[in-house]
């Protein structure tokens, strides 16, 4: 979740009072923006691991993945994402051939082998026989990526009438906001979609 605004209210809110809604105040303070990268654990609901920083370049995502990877480094993990480029980077298959194993050779990014193209490097990472990969979601379907429908909880609860002094105060709320999440409210979202299959 990228761009999540640092704003600080320029007036105290408003509060509830018989008849009326409570009231934010439209003016505010920026003090910079944050970008979280967290992914949820569809058996138990809980957000595992979020990391809070200043940018979402492909090697926060991979040093994310590895700080992940490595509580279970010979266990087989299956990530669902969205198209984005960091998802598909160089970064990311060095990440997965390393903790592979992958003994071949990666070849040169833009040029030659696996790293080549961004093709090239999602076939690798999609790979069904690796226990490590990524399975991504259809261009324009991120709301089939579980962790979309938290980031809407998380922007309704805590970031939509917020008031945050700083980044720090920004990032320090996120996360007392997820592990309250995980202790009080996780668990396995029940899909309730019936309408017609698509057909192609």
């Amino acid at each position: 979740m990228t761009g999540i605004q640092a704003l600080e209210r320029a007036h105290p809110t408003l509060p509830m009072k018989p008849g009326l809604e409570e009231r934010c105040e439209f003016e505010y303070i920026r003090h910079g923006t944050q970008c979280l990268i967290a992914n949820l654990e569809v058996a138990t609901g809980e957000v595992t691991s979020p990391s809070v920083g200043d940018t979402r370049t492909e090697v926060d995502f991979a040093a994310y993945l590895d700080t992940l990877i490595s509580q279970d480094p010979q266990g087989e993990w299956i990530f669902i994402t969205d198209q984005l480029n960091t998802h598909q980077s160089e970064a990311v298959v060095r990440l997965v051939a390393r903790y592979g194993e992958f003994k071949e050779e990666l070849g040169v990014k833009g040029k030659s082998g696996i790293l080549a193209t961004m093709a090239s490097r999602a076939e690798f990472l999609t790979d069904r026989t690796h226990r490590i990969r990524f399975i991504y979601t259809p261009k324009h379907s991120s709301w089939l990526n579980q962790i979309e429908i938290w980031f809407s909880i998380l922007m309704r609860r805590l970031l939509k009438r917020g008031s945050f002094l700083s980044k720090e105060d920004l990032k320090s709320k996120i996360l007392k906001f997820i592990d309250y999440f995980n202790q009080t409210m996780a668990k396995p979202f029940q899909w309730t979609y019936r309408g017609k299959p698509l057909h192609v």
